[in-house]
């Protein structure tokens, strides 16, 4: 979900799809600052300051992974002393005077930005606590199309690529969320630890918030090559197939950008 922030309705609309970040916390913040050669003075010269944040909230049932970029920023506090934390959010204020918009993270004004504009870029998805001690990686991909991928999909792209795994409807006696459409495990054919908890865990939900799909993939043990190469393939497929955004921890990435995302943090871990 992408929404631009502009205005004062628009402000409005951020607020009470949030809730103000009730509880939220801040795990990234970025701030950059771009500046300009200017052949004249033959000097670089400011040319605007942005400013982004990765907020994880709860709200209505959901668990919510949002990126808020502020752009055109003339003012700015980013304070944080020995022994206190301005990652945990209360609720934010906001507010839209003579074109500028003003963002307090906390009461005392150590996290606080005035910008032009902003835009809120986010992934939901059902809040699920079960087998997370046992997770070994979690993927996540909300796409735009009104239907997603489907199990004899998923097994299908699994089987080109030479990971022919059965599957294995999960068995829950409460949903365990309304949005939840199906869930189960891939287990891959031959695999003698699978009663161990070896297997990918896929969740399909429907649209949060409008038109849109969501897609869950766990991969539940430990560290085991086969299993990350399924997850490996079927996230290249899903972002080959559909369009969307991929979340990896609290990192949003576009799905056209994910194969290139991938390829960088293997070139990272193997330079390690």
């Amino acid at each position: 979900m992408k929404h631009s922030i502009k205005n004062v309705e628009d402000l409005r609309w951020f607020i009470g799809h949030t809730g103000g970040f009730r509880s939220g916390y801040v795990t990234d913040l970025q701030i950059s600052k771009r500046r300009l050669f200017d052949e004249g003075s033959t000097r670089e010269v400011p040319a605007g300051t942005t400013i982004s944040l990765m907020i994880r909230y709860e709200v209505r049932g959901y668990v919510r992974v949002a990126k808020l970029t502020m752009t055109g920023v003339t003012d700015f506090s980013v304070f944080e002393q020995d022994g206190t934390d301005c990652s945990s959010l209360g609720v934010i204020q906001t507010e839209f005077t003579a074109g500028k918009m003003r963002f307090w993270f906390d009461p005392q004004g150590e996290l606080y930005v005035v910008c032009d504009e902003a835009a809120l870029d986010e992934i939901a998805t059902p809040f699920v606590t079960a087998d997370q001690a046992a997770e070994f990686a979690r993927w996540i991909f909300q796409g735009r199309a009104t239907e997603g991928p489907t199990v004899e999909w998923l097994l299908q792209q699994l089987d080109r690529a030479g990971l022919p795994c059965t599957w294995r409807d999960a068995m829950r006696a409460v949903a365990i969320h309304p949005a939840v459409q199906w869930e189960g495990d891939l287990i891959p054919i031959g695999e003698s630890r699978a009663s161990e908890g070896y297997r990918v865990h896929v969740m399909g939900y429907g649209p949060l918030e409008g038109q849109g799909f969501g897609l869950m993939l766990r991969v539940m043990g430990i560290q085991d090559r086969r299993m990350s190469r399924i997850l490996e393939v079927l996230a290249d497929q899903i972002t080959q197939q559909f369009v969307g955004d991929c979340l990896v921890g609290t990192t949003i990435i576009p799905g056209r950008e994910w194969e290139g995302w991938l390829m960088r943090e293997h070139q990272t871990r193997h330079s390690r």
